[in-house]
């Protein structure tokens, strides 16, 4: 497989950044990370010329350039159909699409109020009123994948493009102590439990401890 080069935001902080790198991981493409610290005014201006939405990540490979998460699923899809991004199932395949795209979308309120640091564990944490509606959401969603598919994975035996899309959720309702259903529980400790998850927390943890608030994570 052609190499390709995945630039990156915090590890601890953002959530776009691990999933654009869940996704390369899914697909088996190997790839070079380069780290942006959007702090730095001249890494800031650098992106800018990379990327005119300022967004990580992004993905560059054999002249391709991507720098959405749903675009950078399909991309290796087209290009690894072979290796279970998607379910092999037509419907399944469209509900891991639908359920995929609305995490993408959706749920500023649960992103605001529960942002993503892997550094962290709060036993009790008061939750904005105005995010139970996304968590109840996101609780639904997993239920009914879980129940349809069987789980452990959102579509079956093995993860696809939607449990990358949904694991910086899941780190959110481990690390605020969301209370939640005994099989979204469940359902996070497998995504906790994930190598790729332990592969990426432990640099996270790694990172220096402080980093400005991104809007580019909301």
């Amino acid at each position: 497989m052609a190499a390709a080069t995945l630039t990156l935001s915090s590890k601890n902080y953002s959530s776009w950044s691990l999933r654009g790198w869940l996704l390369c991981r899914l697909a088996g493409l190997r790839i070079v990370e380069q780290t942006i610290a959007l702090d730095d005014p001249e890494n800031r201006a650098e992106l800018l010329l990379l990327s005119p939405s300022v967004l990580v990540p992004r993905l560059t490979h054999e002249g391709a350039s991507v720098w959405d998460t749903l675009a950078i699923a399909e991309y290796l899809h087209e290009l690894y159909p072979n290796v279970g991004m998607y379910p092999t199932d037509r419907k399944a395949r469209a509900h891991c699409r639908s359920v995929s795209g609305e995490i993408h979308s959706g749920f500023a309120n649960l992103r605001s109020a529960l942002p993503m640091n892997l550094k962290v564990r709060h036993s009790k944490f008061p939750i904005f009123p105005g995010a139970r509606p996304d968590i109840e959401r996101v609780e639904a969603i997993w239920a009914e994948c879980l129940d349809s598919y069987g789980g452990p994975w959102l579509f079956g035996d093995e993860p696809t493009v939607a449990d990358a899309m949904f694991a910086p959720v899941a780190q959110r309702f481990l690390t605020y102590a969301v209370p939640v259903s005994r099989a979204t529980a469940a359902y996070c400790q497998t995504i906790n439990s994930w190598s790729l998850m332990r592969e990426w927390i432990d640099d996270a943890r790694a990172e220096p401890d402080e980093m400005i608030e991104l809007e580019t994570e909301f």
